[in-house]
């Protein structure tokens, strides 16, 4: 079994994307990694060159910011073009896969390789929010999505990116693990969430009214979200020892729920329970 990793990187540095931490986090379990790196304005190029392993391999593109949000779904599936795995693992440049689930993913890899009715492997989604400790699992925020996709050519990447779909238009056959995907894309300093957004707007993917392009994004009171007590992949543990707030809260979060058992064995979990806060 061969597995390929992808991703696709633009202006990483300029937003903070963790994409270094990204391809590090699956890079052991994978045979070979593609990056395809769009003409960015910030040392991209130069960051990802500095990925010092034979299984890498980066294709260089012009990537078209005039047609939209499909732009990122184009640059993914010519990324997956590359791929020659039998299994072909995407990640997002703010997405991270915790160590600890490697071998449950290379299992179900093996289980399902020669099974004509799998097109693709689904993760539970983990969305962080202004804190490394606190996700969101409210309404409009999706808490499943596949990332680990047949190499059959007849899958491809849709919409923003965000899922697959089968190029017949045929329903994507999936078989869901119990795996987290860590996203990152919303812990970040307030400034840089702005022109996070901003550069959303700008590619298609969100309208903001015109305060929100120029004030200090404000993730509001952190206590409206569940606290995550478990542990994060090794590969992000210096980003999350230096962010400030994270710290903090995690002492907050020791105070009020330090007799929990979940946060004295860092159990990795998430709740099922959905509610309705208020999207900020």
């Amino acid at each position: 079994m061969k597995i390929s990793g992808f991703t696709i990187a633009r202006n990483v540095i300029k937003y903070n994307y963790p994409i270094l931490e990204s391809i590090r986090s699956i890079l052991p379990i994978c045979d070979e990694f593609i990056i395809n790196v769009g003409d960015s304005e910030d040392g991209t190029l130069e960051l990802l060159q500095t990925l010092d392993d034979p299984k890498i391999r980066i294709i260089r593109s012009v990537w078209d910011m005039n047609s939209g949000a499909t732009v990122l779904a184009d640059e993914t599936n010519r990324a997956l073009a590359e791929c020659s795995g039998d299994w072909a693992f995407y990640l997002q440049s703010d997405e991270v896969i915790h160590e600890k689930d490697h071998r449950p993913l290379l299992n179900c890899m093996h289980k399902y390789l020669h099974d004509d009715q799998v097109d693709a492997l689904r993760l539970r989604w983990l969305h962080f929010y202004g804190s490394y400790y606190r996700y969101r699992i409210d309404y409009g925020w999706f808490q499943k999505s596949e990332r680990i996709v047949k190499n059959s050519g007849q899958v491809e990447s849709c919409g923003d990116a965000a899922g697959f779909r089968r190029k017949d238009q045929q329903r994507l056959r999936h078989r869901a693990t119990s795996c987290l995907l860590y996203h990152y894309g919303w812990v970040h300093p307030e400034e840089i969430m702005t022109q996070r957004r901003v550069n959303a707007e700008n590619i298609g993917f969100a309208k903001l009214r015109s305060e929100e392009r120029i004030e200090k994004y404000s993730y509001g009171d952190l206590n409206r979200f569940p606290a995550y007590l478990g542990t994060h992949p090794k590969v992000m543990e210096e980003r999350v020892a230096q962010h400030e707030l994270s710290q903090a809260d995690w002492r907050l979060i020791n105070g009020k729920l330090w007799y929990h058992p979940f946060k004295w064995l860092r159990v990795r979990y998430k709740t099922s329970k959905r509610g309705k806060t208020a999207v900020q």
